[in-house]
């Protein structure tokens, strides 16, 4: 299984999340390939064991990118819902991926939206994805890297196409990993100043209590569930 896209799209972020649970906030460049592995448990005593190749976003023209891509049984071409450009590059990526294969079976092939914790500023609409997905006879997928919502019912279900294990909703369903909502705690707001003191005389001293808070910032956000 290999992931193919542009750089910072968060393949590899992707990868760690599946793999390792693990998400680091600190981006760091992929130079060729990273290869990871795991095993998948499916319904009936079914293993899969997953290799999972992590393609780095500047082989794209490369020399090497047909020879990492051959052979593969699934590509999963991932972009950014944030980021248009990386979207609009995939018909570079796809075509690479259908000039390697020219002559034989197509992989099996998946369009993974990524970020979608991020879904209130994306940049690609949901329409649009669908769209490619089925021009392109692509499974579609939306998962996120940094919550983890939806990256191991996605890799459950590819194992399973794989393996010729035909899995119902509620199979997928339990193989999702609980996603705990997490509370960003901001300083309360402050009480309005005394009758009669509003912003007090010119170059006097702040009212007890509210030194700071512009600077601050404090009780102009509410909290925020992430």
């Amino acid at each position: 299984m290999i992931l193919i896209g542009d750089g910072t799209v968060g393949k590899t972020s992707l990868t760690s999340r599946f793999v390792n649970d693990d998400f680091r906030k600190s981006y760091k460049q992929t130079i060729g390939l990273d290869f990871f592995m795991k095993q998948v448990d499916l319904p009936g005593q079914v293993q899969v064991a997953l290799q999972v190749w992590d393609i780095g976003g500047q082989t794209l023209g490369g020399k090497m990118i047909g020879n990492y891509i051959y052979g593969a049984q699934a590509v999963l071409l991932v972009y950014d819902i944030t980021n248009l450009q990386s979207f609009q590059d995939l018909e570079d990526w796809l075509d690479v991926v259908k000039k390697t294969f020219q002559g034989e079976e197509m992989p099996y092939l998946g369009l993974i939206g990524n970020k979608s914790d991020l879904a209130h500023i994306r940049a690609i609409k949901s329409d649009a994805h669908n769209k490619f997905a089925d021009e392109n006879c692509m499974y579609s997928y939306f998962v996120s890297a940094k919550s983890g919502d939806n990256v191991n019912s996605c890799f459950f279900r590819i194992a399973g196409d794989l393996a010729g294990v035909v899995l119902n909703k509620s199979e997928i369903e339990l193989s999702s990993k609980v996603i705990a909502a997490e509370i960003v705690k901001h300083p309360a707001a402050l009480p309005p100043p005394p009758a009669g003191r509003k912003g007090g005389k010119k170059g006097g001293a702040a009212p007890e209590g509210q030194k700071g808070a512009a600077a601050s910032g404090g009780g102009q956000r509410g909290c925020a569930i992430m």
